[in-house]
């Protein structure tokens, strides 16, 4: 699978976002999909993943919850994240991710298989 995320920019604080994520492959409908990001001098964290197949289940960073909405569209094979009230914190490269990483490990970004390039996204107070 090849992930391609695109949609980052420059928002003030309090603006949106929305950020996707085009896989190649004919297997994205079975891969849970995950938003990570990254903000220089720190560790990559977990924002949001959204279950395989019908998206039924979605898991959110506490510190996102209510603000970001992640979803998928399988028969664009994209995974989109929304991003609402958004904050300077908010700002950092994000990535999207594809896996198989067992319900207690979905947070975690050592158990997702593949990555998209990153894009950025700043946020101005």
């Amino acid at each position: 699978v090849q992930l391609q995320a695109y949609g980052g920019g420059l928002v003030q604080a309090g603006g949106s976002l929305r950020l996707s994520c085009a896989a190649s492959g004919q297997t994205f409908s079975g891969y849970i999909m995950g938003w990570f990001r990254q903000a220089p001098g720190k560790e990559r964290e977990f924002v949001a993943a959204i279950s395989r197949y019908g998206g039924s289940s979605r898991y959110y960073a506490d510190s996102v919850k209510g603000r970001f909405t992640i979803s998928r569209d399988n028969a664009k094979n994209t995974v989109f994240l929304q991003m609402n009230s958004l904050k300077p914190e908010d700002a950092a490269v994000y990535y999207c991710a594809a896996g198989s990483p067992v319900l207690s490990a979905i947070r975690q970004w050592r158990m997702y298989r593949y990555w998209g390039q990153g894009t950025q996204v700043t946020v101005s107070s």
